[in-house]
Formats: structure tokens, sequence, C-alpha cells
């Protein structure tokens, strides 16, 4: 696009969309111009906040009325392939929050809904513009880890407690979309176990095995029902292994210069043939800043551009898939459920 300057509406303005109208609005090349939710004290919280800025009580009135040329879709996930759907019907670009809707026959006419109006559309995944995160793709790529064998994640805290999805829609999706990302593939095959305590058909907790190509075995831990905060990936390799701990406080990885050798001296004994290698511990510095600002610096520089090579439908598209067969597995207590191939 030629302009220099987006004009940007917000829809949802619970807890996450008041933080894309303060980053979006430190932007010199943006301007928030209009804001809607169904909550009046919402709708008054962020008007207080932002003099000036149209509000609305219905997103459909906003993309109607307020002149934008994107919006960020920040409501809760069971009314996103609405707004998503209603936004690109009047050639809206769009940047909504994972995941991208419920299903993955929604997510498809989405796809082809942003193509066929030549709109982007972006999946707010956050952690992809960690800096940490984006420090694990580079380890990756050039190889320091050696063969990946396994990729483990946990994602737990004591709440917040969702009423619209499970704690799989709602925390395992950041972890899908991460390893999609670092693998530069999609899964197979999952498996999946989870309970429910405290509502009905909305599980708290969740752990989920993925198989990857290459016989890479990924497992994500889940939980709203946890004591402590954990924000955590163990990658072990054939050379090195590393963690990355999202709230550690010297840095958020360490690489640790440990392995398994094969001791030649016992050809014939199988418990003598592997032996661990210790090696050293690395603390590799990490530039620091918010993801959230680093997300959307990068959407503003994508409607310059025109196109998306990160995070966009198609790749939003693929966690849903996953998802679904999450839940699939999930109502089939355990079982193996392959996933679906794109359409």
């Amino acid at each position: 696009m030629s302009q220099t300057t987006f004009n940007i509406a917000v829809i949802g303005c619970g807890h996450w969309g008041p933080n894309h109208i303060r980053t979006f609005a430190s932007f010199p090349e943006a301007k928030v111009v209009a804001a809607a939710d169904v909550s009046r004290p919402n709708l008054e919280r962020v008007g207080k906040a932002y003099p000036g800025l149209m509000l609305f009580d219905d997103h459909r009135r906003l993309l109607a009325e307020a002149d934008t040329h994107a919006v960020v879709v920040s409501s809760p996930t069971s009314t996103h392939y609405t707004i998503v759907r209603d936004a690109l019907l009047v050639d809206k670009h769009v940047l909504v929050e994972k995941p991208l809707c419920r299903t993955s026959a929604e997510g498809e006419e989405l796809v082809a809904l942003a193509a066929e109006r030549g709109r982007l559309l972006m999946v707010g995944q956050v952690f992809l513009f960690n800096r940490g995160i984006l420090k694990l793709k580079e380890y990756l790529q050039f190889g320091d880890l050696g063969r990946i064998y396994t990729i483990v994640s946990t994602r737990t805290n004591l709440g917040p407690i969702r009423k619209d999805v499970n704690a799989v829609y709602d925390l395992a999706s950041h972890d899908i979309a991460i390893f999609d990302f670092l693998t530069g593939d999609t899964p197979l095959e999952v498996s999946a176990s989870g309970a429910a305590y405290l509502q009905p058909g909305i599980e708290d907790l969740a752990f989920i095995t993925l198989r990857y190509p290459n016989d890479l075995l990924a497992h994500v831990h889940v939980s709203w029902l946890n004591p402590r905060k954990v924000r955590e990936i163990t990658i072990v390799g054939d050379k090195k292994m590393l963690v990355w701990d999202d709230l550690a406080t010297v840095g958020p990885i360490c690489i640790y210069d440990k392995g398994v050798v094969r001791e030649p001296y016992y050809e014939d004994y199988g418990q003598f043939q592997l032996l661990a290698r210790e090696g050293d511990i690395s603390i590799p510095r990490v530039p620091l800043e918010e993801p959230l600002k680093a997300q959307a610096r990068y959407f503003l520089e994508s409607l310059r551009r025109g196109k998306l090579t990160v995070s966009d439908g198609k790749s939003g598209l693929a966690v849903v898939r996953t998802l679904e067969a999450i839940q699939s597995s999930l109502a089939q207590r355990g079982a193996p459920v392959t996933i679906g191939a794109a359409a």
C-alpha cells in the first residue's frame, strides 16, 4: 500500500484489547481511530484512557462507520469467525488474536476470503515475536543443537479460567504455533489426555503429544490449575540441549553442552554402550523487546509491503487443524489422531 499512515480499529476491549490500542498508538505510522466492545464498562475505560476514539457497542457499526484500513480482533475465540469474516467482506485487513477460529472449516473459509478480497489476514501468535523464541529458531536453522529429538513445553498458571474455550485452545495454541515455527513443519499425529474439573466439558488441563516429520516427538503440558506460572520449552538435540524460560531473571535461554555418546569399548553390551557427556552451560545475551510491540510493527510493515511471511492465515489454519485433532483425541481418551491435510 502506498500510504504512510494506517487507521486501526480494535474490536474487543476486555483483557488484551487495550494493550493493542496502546501498542499501535505508539507508532507514528498508525492511528487508532475506533474501538468496539459489547461491554459498556470496557468501552468507557478505553475511551477515558484514549480520548477521541470512536466507540461502538457493535462491531458491524464500527466496520460501517469508522474510516479504517485494518482491524485488530481481540474478542473471545468463539466470536473470531464472525467478526473476521465481516471485516474481510468490507475489505479490511485483519490481525486476529490466536487461535484464528474454532474449526478448520471456518479457517479455510476465512483464508480463502482474505485471498479473494486481496486482504492481509494475520494471526496474533505473539510468541513468534518473542526475542527468545527467535533465538531458538536461529539455533535450529544453523544446526547448533544437531538433530532434534524432542521438544517439550510447559505452559501453566492458576487461571485465568475461560468459558468459551478450554485450556488447549487458550494455551496450547501458543506452543503448537511455536513448534511449527521452529521446525518449519506441522505435526502428523497427536494424542492427548485431559480433564475438566471446574466446568463440565471444558478441560482445565491437558497433556499433549505431537509427532512431527523426521520422527521428532513434541509434548505440551497446559493447565489453568497450577500454583506456578510456567512458560518453558526444552529442546533436546544430539549435540546440545537447550531450555527457554520466558520468566527467567538471568536470561531466557540456557544452552547445555550435554549429550549421549557411544562407548566404543563395550560394543557387545547394550547397557554400557551409551554414556552421558557433560559439558558447559552458557547463557547467551538476548535483547529484550515487548513481543506485542514487535508484532504490531511487523503488521504495519506487512501492510506497507502488501504481504505476510510470518503468522499468516494459512499457518493459523494449520494450528486450528492440530487443535481439532487434539479435541478428537481428548474425546477418545488419548487415542492417536492423524491430522488432516490441507484442502
